[in-house]
């Protein structure tokens, strides 16, 4: 694919974009974007340090009054005018993706910017249609109703392994609310973000609605979360991590949104097309590199189908082509750091005193050396209560283990501190619906795995966090309710006034 821009020219004004304007850092230290595919050094910056989290709220701030009372229409309309520039820029934002995260044009180019732009025109509509309970007379002498209202401005964490849609995820809804945000990319992967926000200054959002601060978490990120003038913090990656950014969001009373991580089963029952489940399990696994919360990460295969949807998997994933994620023939790429590779690689190395290593389990060599590439894995023969099992590895990693009944298989797809997706594979429709019910996960598919869109909420159960990102319940996140109440009979002394004055009344 044709370099469509040079990363240093285009970022040449710096990796911060504040009052829409692109700045330098001010923190003193500079970073290195690599790209994951070659180790090769593509851009480096200067970090966000706390003068510019102070100096992006202080423009989210200003911006505030003027587009919380834009009109649901003017809002609605700016965000159209985005999602056309987005697409306008679509081979350009591809093209970024791929470079920082090393992920396969192929999925930039069919899925994370089509996703953008798509979350993006779902906004635009849905910042007319913000929902509350109908008006009515509900004590008899007054008019109730309930308004929705923005909160103010809000700062969010985005990660690395999706960092346009995840920039598309926290500003859209929050936004097409009438809030104004700070966004605080993943420090190795800022320019997609940079240029969402960019994009949005081109298509007429008015300065300062958008921010975007690229610095260090323990420098940028905890001093974005505390600040004093962040109504909400938003914040998507490690469940570690989140319970840093609870205990800081907490200690000023803010409104907390978690996506955090998660360990998804993929459940396989006995009457499963095995066919289909084989390539729902790779396509679910190696997806973006395995670097997915969602990814299928841990199969449960019920017995008679066990030793068939193994060598099934092995096969398939032996089929999987490595290359230069650049070549659209490319169906897998590296993982985003060499260090990432070799913490992805210490997992299985540690399972292999306990488990049996089926295909993969190994980095690549030849013309491929150089990048942070780690060969497709298949485990099997681990124990349920093991790391391998239990832990995230955000890796091209899945472990397989079989089950007897369906009471084994719901409970041991729950046997985890995660709960953000799971999917069930079974021709039963009872089947089926008693493992969506029971299974205790954000969002469960049925004979498929990984499949989002926009009208659809995504979040998570248990140590995966809480909140909703995309669709309509996202502004349940991004809006304050407030019920509003007027007195209908026009008398001065109420009956409830008796509870003061008694007869005097």
């Amino acid at each position: 694919m044709t370099n469509r821009f040079q990363v240093r020219d285009r970022f040449a004004d710096g990796a911060q974009f504040i009052g829409g304007l692109p700045r330098q850092g001010t923190s003193g230290r500079t970073h290195a974007v690599v790209n994951p595919a070659t180790g090769e050094e593509i851009h480096r910056y200067e970090l966000a340090g706390a003068a510019d989290v102070d100096a992006a709220v202080a423009a989210a701030l200003a911006a505030f009054p003027g587009w919380a009372g834009a009109t649901p229409g003017a809002r609605s309309d700016a965000l159209h005018r985005f999602a056309e520039v987005l697409a306008e820029q679509a081979a350009d934002f591809a093209y970024a993706e791929t470079l920082q995260c090393g992920k396969p044009i192929r999925l930039s180019t069919e899925f994370d910017v089509p996703g953008t732009v798509d979350n993006t025109v779902f906004f635009a509509g849905a910042a007319r249609r913000l929902e509350g309970v109908s008006a009515g007379e509900y004590s008899g002498d007054h008019t109730s109703y309930v308004r929705r209202e923005p909160i103010g401005v809000i700062g969010s964490i985005a990660p690395w392994n999706y960092p346009l849609q995840m920039a598309a995820w926290k500003i859209l809804p929050a936004v097409a609310a009438g809030n104004t945000i700070v966004l605080k990319p993943a420090e190795i992967t800022p320019f997609t973000s940079l240029m969402f926000a960019q994009a949005a200054r081109r298509a007429g959002l008015p300065d300062g609605v958008i921010n975007v601060v690229t610095g260090a978490g323990p420098d940028a990120g905890e001093h974005l979360v505390g600040h004093r003038d962040v109504v909400m913090t938003s914040f998507t990656g490690s469940t570690a991590v989140g319970r840093r950014v609870a205990e800081i969001a907490t200690a000023t009373v803010k409104r907390l949104h978690l996506e955090l991580g998660g360990k998804a089963p993929f459940l396989v029952f006995d009457d499963a097309d095995l066919e289909a489940a084989v390539h729902g399990a790779v396509a679910g696994s190696l997806i973006n590199a395995g670097q997915d919360c969602t990814a299928a990460t841990r199969a449960y295969v019920q017995r008679p189908l066990y030793d068939a949807f193994v060598s099934g998997v092995a096969a398939l994933m032996e089929t999987v082509r490595m290359g230069d994620p650049l070549d659209p023939e490319t169906d897998l790429g590296p993982l985003i750091t060499h260090s990432h590779r070799d913490r992805v690689a210490g997992f299985v190395d540690r399972a292999r005193g306990h488990a049996r290593v089926v295909t993969g389990g190994e980095a690549p060599g030849g013309e491929l050396k150089e990048g942070a590439y780690y060969r497709p894995t298949l485990i099997v023969d681990a124990a349920q209560d093991s790391e391998i099992v239990q832990s995230e590895i955000f890796g091209p990693v899945l472990v397989v283990l079989p089950f007897d009944t369906d009471d084994e298989g719901i409970r041991l797809a729950n046997d985890t501190p995660y709960g953000l997706a799971a999917s069930a594979w079974s021709r039963d429709v009872y089947r089926a619906g008693r493992a969506t019910r029971e299974i205790k996960a954000g969002c469960v598919w049925v004979n498929d795995h990984i499949p989002i869109i926009s009208e659809m909420p995504h979040g998570g159960y248990k140590a995966s966090g809480f909140g909703k990102d995309m669709s309509v319940y996202s502004f349940e996140e991004y809006t304050q309710v407030k019920h509003v109440m007027y007195d209908n009979t026009a008398v001065a002394r109420k009956d409830w006034h008796r509870t003061i004055f008694g007869d005097r009344c």
